[in-house]
Formats: C-alpha cells, structure tokens, sequence
C-alpha cells in the first residue's frame, strides 16, 4: 500500500500535478506578497467597513491551509458569516524561513506559526492581536468540524468582541 501511495505521489510530481492539485484544491496564498503590506490593507478595509480582519497564515505547501479555505468558501453559511464580519487574507509562511521580513510580521501577529498550520490570527482594526487560534482544534477526521469553524467565527466577530 505504501509503494502505491508513493507510486501515485512520484507520478503526480512528474506529471507536474501536485497532490493537492489532484485533490481540486486550490492555491489560495500568493508566495510573492508582501506580508505587510497585505495586514496593512486588509487592517485599511476592515476599519473602513467595521470589520475584524483574520489572517490565515500557512502556505500552498500545507495541505491542512488549502482544506480550510476550501471548507470555509464551499459552505455557504460560513461564508457568507466571513464575508459580513471579516476581511479575510492568506498571509504565506515560507518553512524554516530565516527572512527578516516575514519574521517580523509573523512576530506582528503574535508569531502564530508556534501552532502550526494554518494558523488563524484575529486582528482589531487598530492592528492588535485580538486572538490566535490553533487550527488542528477545529479539525475533525480528514477535514474540518462545521459547528467549530462556526463557533470559532461567531466568537470573534465585531459585535460579539465589541469593536462596532
């Protein structure tokens, strides 16, 4: 079984189709953004609007990141409740990345990257870290729990944390 599994992971590399390509999950973090930047954005939209703002930090190399955008986008519900309360980015971590730049934000977000991936920041529209969640506490079986996910949103949103 194992041998077929790797048999199946070479061929999907040699082919240029990744496993998670294969699996139809898209590539949602742009490897050349600037990290910054975007949390500077995004922090400019959300004070505009009355929103918070949750960072989704990982990468296209985690599967677990590309299964909770997808989660999160493919239940109307959830993204509906994400849309109304949240600006919602994917900010990339580059493993073991010894780049200046992205530690310093990754240290502006409360260095969430000590959770593993992805990990889900909260920020107040004043740029504070209002929460850091550990994304494997949402995770059921291969996938993510519904009524978590649900929970975890509904707890952090403006008017239940009283930013609006």
């Amino acid at each position: 079984m194992k041998k077929r599994i790797l048999l199946m992971v070479l061929t999907a590399l040699l082919l240029g189709v990744s496993p998670l390509a294969a699996q139809g999950l898209k590539r949602v973090y742009n490897e050349q953004a600037d990290a910054a930047l975007q949390v500077d954005s995004a922090l400019t939209v959300a004070r505009d609007g009355g929103k918070l703002v949750v960072c989704q930090v990982g990468g296209n190399w985690c599967p677990w990141c590309l299964k909770f955008a997808d989660f999160i986008t493919s239940d109307n519900e959830i993204a509906q409740l994400v849309e109304k309360n949240f600006v919602y980015i994917h900010v990339n971590y580059a493993r073991g990345t010894k780049d200046e730049a992205t530690l310093q934000v990754m240290r502006r977000l409360g260095n969430p990257q000590r959770f593993g991936f992805p990990a889900l920041v909260v920020l107040r529209p004043d740029g504070s870290v209002a929460h850091i969640q550990d994304s494997s506490f949402l995770e059921q079986d291969k996938s993510y729990d519904r009524n978590k996910v649900l929970r975890f949103f509904k707890c952090w949103t403006p008017a239940a944390v009283g930013t609006n």
